[in-house]
C-alpha cells in the first residue's frame, strides 16, 4: 500500500488523524502530512477508511 496526500486539495478537515494517526498529522495551517508513505499491515484498514471519510479527496491510496 502507497498513500498520498494532496495539500493542494485539502481543506483540513482532519479526519485522516482522527482516524490513522500514526500514518497522518497536519501541518500548521491544518493541511494533510503523511507520516507513513507505506504503512504496516495494522494501519491498513484505518488508512483506506481515512481515504473515504476525507470530504476533499486529498487522500489517496493506492
Amino acid at each position: 500500500m502507497h498513500v498520498e496526500g494532496n495539500k493542494d486539495i485539502c481543506v483540513g478537515a482532519g479526519m485522516c488523524v482522527l482516524t490513522a494517526p500514526e500514518v497522518f498529522d497536519q501541518d500548521d495551517d491544518g493541511i494533510v502530512t503523511v507520516l507513513q508513505p507505506e504503512p504496516g499491515a495494522d494501519e491498513q484498514d484505518a488508512v483506506r477508511q481515512a481515504a473515504t471519510l476525507c470530504p476533499s479527496g486529498a487522500v489517496k491510496v493506492s
